[in-house]
């Protein structure tokens, strides 16, 4: 039995250590920044609560974190209460954050000096792949490593591919946020089109979904941002988040996102109206007020 513990519990990581503990042949320790949380989740799925990173991590060999940012991220791994210290020699720990890949090659280089390995996982999909154990998982790493974790992963996986080194499944994830932001203000302003001229939205995806411009995008978020509904899904403020990586990243490598920094703001106008948790697709609001 694979012996393994999961830290942060939030919309993500909650289903994700589920799958884990479902799967039957995987003994799971969860900790959680917020004690309740990890209560809630022992109650319903069988296992352990630890009060700390590093007793959660004590003894696993494979130690699964899905926090919100570089700092939270720092914070579970490192210092005396942090997972690191907790961990074996040759165990692994394996990180669904969406961070910096600066952080993924920083919080490697600590591993291995303590001879643990890492990998880098952010994961795609949003809540209802989180759920349904459909995510996509971009990882960073060695080969040898990242086959100790895959079969595990695949847990809540759909797909899972090793990109490069530590710090590549960081930037892939942001090749990933990069497209999201241009389809959805794509999609934004088309619906918002439709409506302006009097056509039925509904009616003209209809027929564009068979189309060239199809996306996952206009497949699953179309009838709620035609409906002005957005509690649900990943927040703005999230997505904030992550461009403001994505844009900092290509500051030190040269790319140009002149759409992704448009975007940015774009969402930083959803946000001054209201709507820092309102779902990505939130996007068409701004142009309906």
């Amino acid at each position: 039995m694979a012996e393994v513990a999961f830290l942060g519990l939030g919309v993500m990581g909650y289903p994700m250590a589920g799958h884990l503990k479902g799967r039957g042949d995987c003994d799971v320790v969860v900790y959680n920044r917020t004690a309740a949380r990890a209560q809630k989740w022992v109650a319903e799925h069988g296992g352990v609560a630890a009060p700390t990173p590093r007793e959660a991590a004590r003894g696993r060999a494979i130690v699964f974190a899905c926090v919100g940012n570089d700092d939270d991220l720092r914070a579970v791994t490192l210092g005396p209460d942090g997972a690191f210290a907790g961990m074996a020699k040759g165990a692994v720990f394996v990180d669904h954050t969406t961070a910096s890949a600066d952080v993924a090659r920083e919080l490697a280089r600590e591993a291995e000096k303590r001879g643990l390995g890492f990998v880098d996982a952010p994961v795609s999909g949003g809540q209802a792949g989180a759920e349904n154990g459909a995510l996509t998982v971009m990882c960073g790493g060695d080969e040898a490593t990242f086959a100790m974790v895959e079969p595990a992963i695949a847990a809540y996986a759909r797909a899972c591919k090793l990109m490069g080194p530590v710090g590549s499944g960081q930037l892939a994830k942001m090749v990933n946020q990069i497209c999201i932001a241009g389809l959805v203000q794509g999609l934004a302003e088309g619906l918002h089109f439709a409506q302006r001229a009097g056509l039925d939205a509904e009616l003209v995806v209809d027929v564009i979904a068979k189309g060239a411009a199809q996306s996952w995008q206009m497949d699953n978020r179309h009838k709620t941002m035609i409906a002005g509904k957005f509690d649900f899904g990943f927040a703005v403020d999230w997505m904030r988040k992550d461009l403001a990586i994505c844009l900092d990243e290509a500051r030190r490598n040269g790319a140009h996102l002149p759409v992704a920094a448009l975007v940015d703001q774009f969402y930083s106008d959803v946000q001054a109206m209201g709507g820092r948790r309102w779902d990505t697709s939130s996007l068409i609001a701004r142009l309906q007020k």
